[in-house]
């Protein structure tokens, strides 16, 4: 993983993990939905975006977000080197084969890192 998309990617996870502290889940959500934009190309990163998006929905008694998110974090470390769809969010309440549109910050990081940062862009050799 490139060195300034790893720091961003840590840089979201932090923010998700000090909003689950304070119990803010949703803005933890939000947080843990960017750093799985940027980490699902990569095997670790990605399955723990969904591990935490598991224990988000275990606190909100989300049985759909758990059972989603358990099948995600098998399926995340099967298929990350793979093909994952950009954009995706990850969260339960999206087909996991969506590509989405990925926010403008977001998609120069990625960019950036030689990563698709659309559906249909080619990762470029860095």
């Amino acid at each position: 993983m490139n060195p300034k998309l790893k720091a961003e990617f840590n840089k979201e996870m932090q923010q998700a993990r000090e909003h689950y502290d304070q119990r803010d889940l949703d803005q933890a959500f939000a947080h843990l939905e960017r750093a799985h934009i940027l980490g699902q190309s990569y095997i670790i990163p990605h399955t723990i975006s969904h591990i935490w998006m598991l224990r988000v929905g275990w606190h909100r008694g989300d049985v759909r977000e758990v059972v989603g998110q358990t099948f995600r974090i098998i399926a995340s470390l099967i298929v990350s080197r793979i093909w994952v769809p950009v954009g995706n969010t990850g969260g339960a309440n999206v087909s996991p084969l969506l590509p989405m549109p990925v926010p403008g910050d977001l998609a120069r990081i990625l960019r950036d890192a030689g990563r698709p940062a659309a559906h249909g862009e080619k990762a470029r050799s860095q």
